[in-house]
């Protein structure tokens, strides 16, 4: 092939930008150029895959979303998104807005409302990857590399993860190569590498995702969460419409069959889905920061209201019993997954909002209050390590830091989930259930749980759910607290 043919580019055919004040209209533009463009490349690389021999490179580009302000004057100093700081221009490039059409439309309508200017939709200059344009379709897979008589990447752009980075949420982007700002806390690459990660790790489709995320690390839960999901559908007035298992199989009724798959994927998630994706999501993460860390990276893109842990730890003082509750207040990080990221001098917060609603489904679950909420809940301080067998080293260090950390439960989880919630402006928050006390005799073995301890937990996994419900009851503004805000933030959640 000639030089000439191998630096040509055929791409579909650019739309001058639009100027919209009305975010619905907006999302409908950004819909049309990201379809135009993906069944550009789909059209192209279908017929290369029938035997057409490419010609020249193939290109389209993601739709970008731009606003330029002009005004000083300060946006509702109460509300921690929605407006951008000082006047200038910023822009975010979009990916799939058909699947984060309710998100876009509520940000672009609080841009528009707050900073009383337009906003301009048309196509980016960043180029959408093959993978990428194809992720959303099934019936269309790109081939690993030599499967093709050419290279793939020769025709067509490919996931480049030079350019696909968190460099905007860990606040070290500079300005966008036109100097603009940023407007989003991902870039279209950035959120495209994590829907297609969430498919492969989860095996359910993003879309099932809910905006209320239940981790835990336990495989009981799961059986409960799936118990409540089938009397919530077999229950009209519940408000929950499906439930989706791994293998994207959905039921709608309480005595729905969802097959089991032949093999689990590393985090199955479960979905009791409700109108606007307002039910709730659980993801079994497993066991250890590293599996935390990577299902927060990619959770975090579908932008949930809040994400919560629930799930089993060590109990570290002895006046606490199997399957007591501990709702943290700080956190003890010795995880070290994200030390690169967030470092361990980084306060990570509690936040009231989330903290009252576990305190609350508590109450409401185990019908205690007040003063009696203590014989089975303690607040304070969980210690997150990254070795599962701390219990036998020696003991003098990690116990000293422990109690001088006045730390009463230790897992493997919760701080990374709460770092990551904090790092991406995700409402974070953790309950945990004491399933052994090592440095008191009382260890994780067969047959040492008692009735007690088995009907706690199946109260725990309920006390998450209400939690959930009762934040689901709170306007989006007064989750989001601006603790989860820097000194400059994208207007965008």
């Amino acid at each position: 092939m000639n030089n000439q043919s191998q630096s040509a580019v055929r791409s579909p055919s650019a739309p001058a930008p639009e100027v919209f004040d009305n975010a619905e209209a907006a999302v409908s533009r950004l819909e049309a150029l990201y379809t135009q463009a993906t069944n550009f490349l789909v059209d192209r690389f279908s017929e290369i895959v029938a035997g057409e021999r490419p010609e020249t490179r193939v290109r389209a580009f993601y739709p970008e979303l731009r606003i330029t302000t002009t005004s000083h004057a300060k946006a509702d100093s109460r509300l921690s998104f929605g407006h951008v700081a000082v006047p200038g221009t910023y822009t975010a490039t979009i990916t799939r807005p058909g699947l984060f059409r309710n998100y876009l439309v509520q940000q672009i309508d609080l841009l528009i409302r707050n900073h009383g200017v337009p906003v301009t939709v048309g196509p980016s200059t960043t180029p959408i990857p093959m993978h990428f344009a194809v992720a959303a379709n099934a019936s269309i897979s790109v081939p690993q590399e030599g499967v093709l008589d050419f290279p793939l990447r020769d025709f067509f752009d490919v996931p480049d993860l030079a350019t696909t980075n968190d460099d905007i949420v860990n606040g070290t982007a500079g300005p966008n190569a036109d100097g603009s700002g940023h407007l989003a806390p991902f870039t279209a690459q950035r959120v495209d590498y994590s829907l297609a990660r969430l498919s492969h790790y989860t095996a359910t489709d993003p879309g099932h995702f809910q905006n209320h995320v239940l981790f835990t690390n336990y495989q009981f839960y799961v059986d409960e969460f799936e118990a409540f999901a089938r009397q919530a559908l077999a229950d009209p007035s519940s408000g929950y419409t499906s439930f989706v298992g791994p293998g994207n199989h959905e039921i709608t009724t309480g005595n729905g069959i969802i097959p089991p798959l032949s093999k689990l994927p590393q985090m199955p998630s479960y979905h009791l889905k409700r109108r606007g994706g307002q039910g709730i999501t659980l993801v079994n993460i497993g066991v250890g920061p590293s599996n935390a860390k990577t299902a927060t990276d990619h959770i975090a893109v579908l932008r949930p209201h809040a994400w919560l842990m629930v799930g089993h730890c060590a109990g570290l003082r002895n006046s606490q019993s199997l399957g007591d509750f501990v709702l943290a207040h700080a956190y003890l990080r010795e995880d070290r997954v994200l030390d690169d990221d967030l470092p361990v001098w980084v306060p990570v917060p509690a936040l009231a909002e989330i903290q009252i609603a576990l305190q609350e489904a508590v109450a409401e679950i185990a019908h205690l209050d007040g003063f009696d909420l203590k014989r089975i809940m303690r607040t304070g301080t969980v210690a997150t390590v990254d070795n599962r067998n701390w219990e036998l080293r020696d003991q003098t260090g990690p116990v000293h830091r422990l109690s001088l950390s006045r730390a009463i439960a230790l897992d493997m989880e919760s701080a990374t989930i709460a770092a990551n919630g904090f790092r991406f402006r995700v409402p974070y928050g953790t309950l945990l259930c004491v399933s052994d006390k090592p440095l008191h005799g009382e260890l994780k073995l067969p047959g040492m749980a008692t009735e007690f301890y088995r009907t706690q937990v199946s109260r725990h996994l309920l006390i998450g759910v209400r939690a959930m419900e009762k934040l689901r009851e709170m306007p989006l503004e007064k989750i989001h607290s601006r603790k989860l805000r820097s000194f400059e933030e994208t207007a965008f959640l």
